[in-house]
């Protein structure tokens, strides 16, 4: 940071003469370069060159690169030799500014750890905590997936723990190795032992650091032996699978963190191309690519040729662009398919086919769907979550493959003749999922909407239906967006939209199908803000159930049309229309579907009360209404109703009640996932904090919601938005505005949190 080597050098004397006389003593490293300055500092390889220097020295000593005595001349340098630092780079000349005595620098020696081309970026925290498991464990197992830092991560824990192995630390590189009866051998020839491992080391204190174990794993009780007979090796082991042994701690070596990920980018791609800067499409592409730190260099590389933008956009592919043209990078490591395909080529015949057919599953899944999809076993899905190709999610016990290990997984699965039944398997064990979840409004079972199973596989419905667009299987997929009708309504009815618009365009489907298919299309497309649009698909799906003499059918598509007709000021029309579904359900013989459908008459019934200024009667029937659709199950209409009663209390200056019910609505939209009801729910809340007083508040809830679009039941935010806009503005001052302008930056998800947790006491506000 001095423009200057020699003021650097002058000050860094200045500072350990004034320090002479107190009990603290510093260490200094010099070193000359261009660091990068960010937001955050300096940064880049000179920094970590300069941290490593002053590491390598002790209290009181100032220690100077090669490069900056070079600047300020020989006086009063010691010259100390080249010395191995812990980042692992090549030997450093180092010099000492005066002639005190000091120990020898904490460098590397006694040692056959590579040399490393580029500096180790952040796991710090891995650093620590493996490190301080190696200090407390003789057997330190690192595992994890190919490409995922295994051996760099190693290399430096070793070379951080070079005091605690004054006999050395040696470096056994397996990868070569298939015979797992020479890894003695090999280990041998290492450390320079001619007489056997145990009988050269004896008492020696030194480190074994075996990388790449995975492919002799048999070797597994030699490990154990070397430590068994020897008091004072400790054993440092990289590998897809653990050892299995006595002494043996694991650790398992997780993808990066997305701001180490983006360092990495950065710093790998200013090495191929300087002038590099980062955008926010970096943090995309690293997680696209897993934040694996192999995938992560090999697209790093790419950016001679390709901006962010268009290497984000070919990472739909990710095998065929990340390749390596690095002369010495092992064979292994020039592509990310050459490292997933070591491991596929470990594993025996039954893995490696069970590892092709999960590959179908698009996220996390359970245990029991991969065993039926897939007829595998728990202990085989075990075997490939101890060899890295699976991991657990342990907050909600299931399992996932990273999509890097996916892509390959699935070229082998294309490859194998069996992709279809497979995918037909997944497709319509998720169909039976969707069924269960009962999010189909038209054809509710008892049990009530579990809205979590949907939420828990939605990528994997999204694999299904994609599969079975593609194979022109259009009745089974429109089966499945069917019955995913109130997640699209709830989670992106444009999403929905899509699908139904691919689905109907790609083959014929049954009448009843279609019937069904056409009103799960018109609630998403209603949802959406299109209104219009909803009333002609419910009015040819109405036909299609006349057709098929479906009373059910008829009663909730008239009871579809009665809001839409409400909507557009046709109250008489509604009253009719929503009567005749209120009488039609009232006949059925299936008590669950005729609770669910009163759920909703009474529901619309109340709205149609309250625009003839009717409260007392409209807030009778919006009570019922929560009441019925609490007893069948369906939450999103249970808060979509609270949510007209609170604006409702809001209308009749009851402010407590609107709070009340308010926040109830938004509590039930949140756990859903309900974005247009956690609108109306924000919308409604900023309105009862600004007739509270809470201005602040109330103009930060209003500044994260006053530019949303959203629809929910009876209307929702769209009928309601311009009164809870009067009464935020009848309390506007500098206060509100301050927290409007606050709260213009704040997430949807934000806001709710915010004024979910902002609770009231009678004497006024307590966060």
């Amino acid at each position: 940071m001095f423009a200057k080597a020699s003021d650097a050098l002058a000050a860094a004397a200045e500072g350990r003469d004034l320090l002479a006389t107190s009990p603290m003593r510093a260490r200094m490293g010099l070193h000359t370069g261009e660091p990068l300055v960010t937001d955050e500092g300096y940064v880049g390889i000179d920094v970590h060159r300069a941290a490593r220097i002053a590491a390598a020295g002790h209290g009181g000593q100032i220690l100077v690169s090669q490069p900056t005595r070079e600047l300020t001349g020989a006086d009063g340098m010691l010259d100390l030799g080249e010395h191995r630092l812990r980042d692992l780079m090549a030997p450093e000349r180092i010099y000492q500014l005066g002639n005190a005595e000091f120990p020898p620098l904490k460098t590397l020696y006694r040692t056959n750890l590579p040399i490393v081309a580029t500096p180790f970026v952040g796991r710090e925290r891995e650093l620590e905590e493996a490190g301080a498991l190696l200090r407390s464990n003789r057997i330190l197992t690192l595992i994890g997936p190919g490409g995922s830092g295994k051996t760099r991560l190693a290399l430096h824990v070793a070379a951080a723990g070079t005091e605690m192995f004054p006999d050395g630390v040696f470096w056994v590189p397996l990868q070569a190795i298939r015979d797992p009866a020479i890894v003695e051998h090999t280990i041998c020839a290492a450390i320079g032992a001619d007489d056997g491992v145990i009988r050269y080391v004896g008492a020696k204190r030194l480190l074994l650091l075996l990388d790449n174990f995975e492919q002799v794993i048999e070797a597994a009780p030699t490990v154990s032996a070397i430590v068994s007979g020897t008091p004072n090796v400790k054993v440092l082991v990289t590998s897809r699978e653990r050892l299995h042994v006595a002494a043996e701690q694991c650790y398992p070596v997780e993808p990066l963190q997305r701001d180490e990920a983006v360092q990495l980018f950065e710093e790998r791609a200013r090495s191929v191309a300087p002038r590099f800067r980062s955008n926010g499409e970096v943090a995309q592409i690293v997680d696209r690519l897993d934040r694996l730190p192999l995938a992560i260099e090999l697209a790093a590389a790419r950016v001679v040729l390709l901006e962010p933008a268009e290497l984000l956009a070919r990472l739909e592919q990710r095998l065929p662009l990340l390749a390596s043209r690095s002369r010495d990078a092992p064979a292994r490591q020039k592509t990310l398919r050459a490292t997933i395909e070591w491991s596929y080529e470990l594993l025996d015949e039954e893995e490696q086919r069970l590892f092709r057919r999960l590959s179908v599953f698009r996220s996390a899944f359970a245990l029991d769907a991969a065993v039926e999809i897939c007829a595998g076993t728990i202990e085989g899905i075990e075997s490939l979550l101890v060899k890295s190709l699976l991991r657990r999610r342990l907050e909600e016990s299931r399992v996932l493959m990273l999509d890097t290990v996916r892509e390959y997984a699935a070229e082998q699965l294309e490859g194998s003749g069996e992709a279809n039944d497979i995918h037909r398997a997944h497709a319509h064990y998720f169909l039976h999922v969707t069924e269960c979840a009962n999010l189909n409004a038209g054809n509710l079972r008892p049990g009530g909407q579990r809205l979590e199973l949907a939420l828990a596989d939605q990528d994997n419905f999204r694999g299904a239906l994609a599969w079975a667009v593609r194979t022109g299987q259009a009745e089974l997929a429109l089966r499945l967006a069917t019955a995913l009708e109130q997640f699209w309504v709830t989670n992106d009815p444009s999403e929905g939209i899509r699908w139904f618009e691919r689905i109907f365009a790609s083959g014929d489907v049954s009448k009843e199908a279609r019937a069904h298919g056409l009103r799960a299309w018109a609630s998403a497309t209603h949802i959406a803000g299109n209104p219009t649009a909803a009333q002609r698909l419910c009015e040819e799906s109405l036909e299609l159930f006349e057709e098929l003499d479906d009373e059910h059918g008829r009663a909730v598509l008239l009871h579809r049309l009665s809001i839409t007709a409400m909507l557009h000021g046709e109250a008489d029309r509604a009253r009719e229309l929503v009567q005749a579904s209120h009488d039609l359900h009232a006949r059925s013989n299936d008590a669950g579907q005729k609770a669910w459908g009163h759920a909703q008459t009474t529901g619309t019934l109340g709205a149609l009360a309250r625009d003839r200024g009717d409260d007392t009667t409209a807030a009778e029937l919006f009570s019922e209404s929560v009441r019925l659709a609490g007893d069948v199950g369906v939450h999103w209409w249970r808060g979509g109703v609270l949510a007209e009663l609170a604006a409702l209390a809001l209308r009749q200056d009851d402010v407590a009640s609107a709070e009340r019910f308010g926040r109830e609505s938004l509590e039930l939209a949140d756990r859903l996932g309900d974005r247009s009801g956690r609108i109306f729910g924000v919308g409604l809340l900023a309105a009862t904090a600004a007739e509270r007083g809470e201005l602040e508040h109330a103009g930060r809830l209003w500044g994260a919601i006053e530019d949303q679009q959203a629809f929910a039941p009876l209307g929702g935010w769209v009928r309601h938005r311009d009164d809870c806009e009067a009464r935020v503005q009848r309390y506007a001052s500098e206060t509100f505005e301050a927290g409007r302008a606050l709260g213009h930056n704040l997430e949807l998800e934000e806001a709710v949190g915010e004024a979910l947790a902002h609770r009231l006491t009678t004497d006024g506000p307590a966060a």
